[in-house]
């Protein structure tokens, strides 16, 4: 260990591998390194709370590693100037309250960099960081999706979400969709706990419950392991349509969650599976929709419109509806 304090900082706005490097590198060299994680209060970043969270899951297990937050209201990076770096390295001293031998930067900052002007009196080490930048990241994070730590990627995952009636295809959709771009998938909850009295007419008001909180929970742990895109077969929504046509005994309440975790929830894309593929008979689908399909397909469309939801509308055959989706999933991954 060759020095008591260090400092290693940066806006990490995305946090990448390169940055993930210096950080384990500089706490090798330290007894205890700090990690200024700057904020721009006026620059659109992402939100501080989840770049600290990033950095905090990335060096917890280190055991030397302080997280130090630092905030301007530059508009811009070229506005934060000479002034603001002495302030806000004044600041920076303060909190860490002792002497800092040394301050580490990548090497896109550089021997004039705030680190060296503003910290004159500590060692200055700079380390390569192999060409990844953020700003590229921030061009196009597909394009550059391996040089996110797996703990940022569900920041930048899109969430295609497949709804529609009974046997449109949704749920062989969704797998197909999720194999073809190599990424997983969210099941629709109430297949299997709607069946609990073996028959969905005989549903409990709490297997509705269960339905919407479980799905919402199982979208959440997806996420996080996603290959830039996440599939969704059926949301809140959906379920709220099924509970009026089940006749749910306490229907008000349970809408009344629907609508809180529709409000929770975001999608990139809604793909909306019109009924004009044959009706299949796979278990307990219901004789009454399958006898007028475009009515109860209607319906839903209603509840997507009255909670403001844009939607784009597949049809034809189950080739053109995988070609149609394939084609707008891949539009998600374009640069803006």
């Amino acid at each position: 260990m060759r020095y008591k304090t260090g400092l290693y900082g940066g806006s990490f706005n995305p946090l990448h591998l390169g940055h993930v490097d210096c950080i384990i590198r500089a706490a090798n060299l330290c007894e205890q390194l700090f990690i200024v994680l700057s904020h721009g209060l006026n620059r659109q970043e992402i939100p501080l709370r989840v770049r600290y969270r990033w950095l905090y899951q990335l060096t917890s297990h280190i055991g030397n590693v302080t997280i130090l937050t630092l905030e301007d209201i530059a508009p811009t990076k070229a506005e934060y100037t000479r002034d603001c770096w002495e302030q806000d390295a004044a600041a920076v001293k303060a909190q860490v309250g002792c002497p800092i031998e040394v301050v580490f930067c990548g090497d896109d900052y550089g021997e004039d960099s705030f680190w060296n002007i503003c910290y004159p009196e500590s060692e200055l080490i700079i380390f390569p960081r192999n060409e990844i930048s953020s700003t590229e990241i921030r061009k196009d994070p597909y394009a550059h999706w391996d040089w996110l730590p797996n703990k940022v990627k569900p920041w930048y995952v899109k969430k295609v979400l497949l709804m529609g009636g009974e046997s449109t295809g949704k749920s062989t959709l969704t797998i197909n969709l999720a194999h073809r771009f190599n990424t997983n998938y969210v099941d629709e909850a109430g297949r299997e706990l709607s069946e609990k009295s073996g028959t969905d007419l005989m549903m409990l008001s709490e297997d509705f419950t269960e339905i919407l909180l479980q799905h919402k929970l199982n979208e959440i742990h997806a996420l996080e392991y996603s290959n830039k895109l996440l599939f969704i077969d059926t949301d809140a929504l959906v379920t709220q349509f099924y509970m009026g046509f089940l006749e749910d005994p306490d229907i008000e309440k349970n809408a009344a969650l629907s609508d809180a975790l529709d409000a929770l929830n975001t999608y990139d894309l809604i793909l909306f599976l019109e009924p004009d593929v044959a009706f299949v008979q796979d278990g307990d689908r219901s004789p009454v929709i399958r006898a007028d399909r475009e009515k109860y397909s209607r319906q839903i469309k209603d509840l997507l419109v009255r909670h403001h939801r844009n939607f784009v509308s597949v049809s034809g055959s189950y080739e053109e509806r995988y070609c149609q989706a394939v084609h707008l999933a891949e539009k998600l991954l374009s640069p803006a």
